[in-house]
């Protein structure tokens, strides 16, 4: 059996969260709160433990927090863990044991006041007061607030390029399940008329509207998800509720270079969770080389794929290898796409077939959606069994996709 490839003196194992703080780190985002969050008192722990991720991460938050009720910004203080703790006893003595006091981040303002732009370079110079000491402004807001869109407003005019939206109703719920994603061409399909409410949206039009608004102005990358999901919706690969993104979130193509050391995690991964076979290190090298990745938001691979062509010359055939997507982009069709990029690379090349094997259930099941075709072991090049496993042989099912150029030729024989 090949041995793990070892991994580069001082990189960490390939984690979820280290994932998506790579995207936040040395960036900006805003968190907005709504204002039911605040009046139903609806739990701050996530909210609290992400922001203070993000700031550890030298990411620069700004968290619009509505003031519906007095004194609601001690809450949310706490959460954050911006109080000092009580006084305490030690040995049967008294004494204080208060921990350093942070900046206090807040800054109050009323609804009036965001009018923006005309207040926009004042708001800024405020913010930053407190940004730069902390890495937090608290913007607490009185009066009348329209939530999302003021909060949006002061992200396009700080030209943030992620928001985040607090909401009790989490994301965006279609036909029974949850959407993960949404861009904005589909954005832009569910606000026909009609759409909307046909989808059962209706009732969140004008969310999306400000949504929508504040992609075309500037804002990369809007979250909508519940307080309690905020920690899920940043950090995993699950999410707990929805990512806007402007254009397509997605690019498909050859992994570059710069690309590898996360395609190399993504491999491991996929061993580790059984779904692929445990390479070693050359063997890992040989499918970085002839790899494909998924792009998403133009920062991160969300999957990869390798095409190996060259132990197959003889019989002008190619093997799909190491075929894996991380966990929340699985209903988003991003394995769809890899697999028909790779296909198009194969008639490219003049292929006449391609090939895949897997032991996992799922993956045999997805190939087959692809329209490949279960053959026996023989149906492949022998050079593809030499020094293979054998109790891994005896489980492995083969998957063949005949390529068009190939399929025309058998038609115009018959």
């Amino acid at each position: 059996m090949p041995k793990p490839p070892r991994r580069r003196q001082g990189v960490q194992p390939y984690g979820e969260k280290e994932f998506y703080l790579e995207e936040f780190r040395g960036r900006s985002v805003l968190i907005a709160v709504a204002p039911a969050v605040v009046a139903t008192r609806a739990s701050l722990k996530s909210l609290g433990a992400a922001v203070t991720t993000l700031v550890r991460n030298d990411t620069l938050v700004i968290l619009w927090w509505p003031h519906v009720e007095p004194h609601s910004e001690r809450r949310l203080l706490a959460a954050l863990g911006r109080r000092p703790r009580k006084v305490g006893r030690m040995h049967g003595k008294r004494r204080r044991a208060r921990r350093r006091r942070l900046p206090t981040p807040i800054l109050r303002t009323g609804a009036s006041a965001l009018e923006l732009p005309a207040n926009g370079a004042e708001l800024r110079s405020a913010m930053w007061s407190r940004l730069r000491t902390s890495g937090l402004c608290v913007l607490a807001v009185g009066g009348f607030t329209v939530f999302p869109r003021q909060p949006l407003d002061v992200a396009v005019e700080l030209r943030v390029p992620k928001a985040v939206l607090v909401d009790p109703r989490g994301g965006l719920d279609a036909e029974g399940g949850r959407l993960s994603f949404v861009d904005e061409n589909v954005l832009e399909t569910v606000l026909m008329q009609g759409q909307a409410e046909w989808s059962g949206l209706g009732d969140r039009r004008a969310l999306l509207v400000s949504v929508r608004d504040a992609l075309e102005r500037g804002v990369e990358q809007v979250n909508l998800c519940p307080p309690e999901g905020v920690t899920d919706e940043l950090f995993s690969y699950a999410g707990s509720g929805t990512l806007f993104t402007e254009g397509d979130y997605t690019r498909v193509g050859p992994l570059a270079l710069d690309e590898y050391e996360q395609a190399e995690r993504l491999l491991e991964r996929g061993a580790r969770e059984g779904m692929l076979k445990l390479r070693s290190t050359e063997q890992v090298a040989q499918v970085l080389g002839a790899g494909f990745g998924v792009t998403v938001c133009g920062r991160h691979l969300a999957g990869v794929a390798g095409l190996l062509t060259a132990p197959y010359a003889a019989k002008r055939a190619g093997e799909i290898v190491g075929l894996y997507t991380i966990n929340r982009f699985k209903g988003e069709g991003l394995g769809d796409r890899l697999v028909a990029r790779i296909l198009q690379e194969g008639e490219t090349l003049g292929l006449d077939y391609l090939f895949a094997c897997s032991v996992d259930e799922r993956a045999q099941q997805f190939f087959e959606r692809q329209g490949f075709v279960r053959v026996s072991a023989d149906d492949v090049p022998p050079s593809k069994w030499m020094g293979y496993d054998t109790r891994r042989r005896q489980r492995v099912a083969v998957l063949r996709a005949t390529l068009p150029a190939r399929a025309s030729a058998a038609d115009r024989a018959s």
